[in-house]
């Protein structure tokens, strides 16, 4: 893949040299970083278990990954069906599965394109959180909402996207993030305002005087505010419930929770 470089990143790359390796952050080393990455992210998390909570039925999960979502979801006491494209990322959320006896058994692991997908269920409610319809074009958003019209019951899509906040003084943010067990990563957005994509590149722990390859996983994603996401849903064939702005994390973002029925 290609990955754009510039600012502060491109200094790391420039001094890396040849021990960088690209990559994506949905392939098999991205995934583990990944995982890593939100281990102690508890956004949105309980406005989304709130929601289910309240919605009767079993619950399908799109874009599920190694499971931050899945495993408060199964808390709820529902059946879970798991969704993902990525079998790295599925690999590690089995794992975590297998070791939650009877509660783990209540999920359904299912890798599926989650712009295209058809499993022959209805579902009390599906969720779409972290906010990765972002991950998806314009032709893979409507193949989504298709898809999910199919499957929802009488329940709520439950959906949260991204916009950024444009009060920002350059085009790349260099970030550095503490996980549970100590390590640091560092992440660098690359997005200037207007454009309607942005990069987010992540780069794990290494050991300077080391001469181990360096992974730099990457990830584009587009710009999809609130009001642009609730017009398509819209005219999806879909009505708004509840609009409900996501706590601050005092980043240059501004998240929405999204919960729609068909119309």
């Amino acid at each position: 893949m290609t990955t754009a470089v510039g600012g502060a990143l491109s200094e790391l790359v420039e001094s890396l040299g040849d021990r960088v390796r690209f990559g994506s952050l949905y392939d098999e080393r991205g995934a583990e970083v990944y995982d890593a990455l939100v281990s102690g992210d508890s956004g949105e998390v309980r406005e989304l278990v709130s929601r289910v909570r309240s919605l009767p039925g079993p619950v399908l999960e799109l874009a599920a990954g190694s499971g931050r979502l899945t495993l408060p979801l199964l808390a709820t006491g529902r059946a879970v069906t798991a969704l993902d494209s990525s079998e790295h990322m599925l690999e590690m959320l089995l794992k975590r599965l297998s070791t939650m006896g009877s509660r783990g058994r209540r999920c359904t692991v299912t890798q599926a394109d989650m712009s295209n997908f058809s499993l022959g269920e209805q579902y009390g409610s599906i969720v779409c959180g972290t906010t990765s319809i972002s991950l998806l074009d314009s032709a893979g958003r409507q193949g989504m909402y298709r898809s999910v019209h199919d499957h929802l019951g009488s329940g709520s899509f439950l959906v949260s996207t991204l916009d950024m906040l444009t009060e920002r003084d350059t085009d790349e943010v260099s970030t550095t993030v503490t996980v549970p067990d100590g390590r640091v990563f560092r992440t660098f957005e690359q997005w200037s305002a207007g454009q309607s994509q942005r990069q987010v590149t992540v780069v794990p722990p290494f050991v300077e005087a080391s001469h181990d390859p360096v992974p730099l996983c990457s990830s584009t994603v587009h710009i999809l505010p609130a009001d642009e996401l609730e017009d398509e849903l819209r005219a999806a064939g879909f009505v708004t419930v509840t609009r409900i702005a996501l706590p601050d994390d005092g980043s240059r973002h501004l998240a929405t929770l999204l919960e729609v029925r068909r119309a």
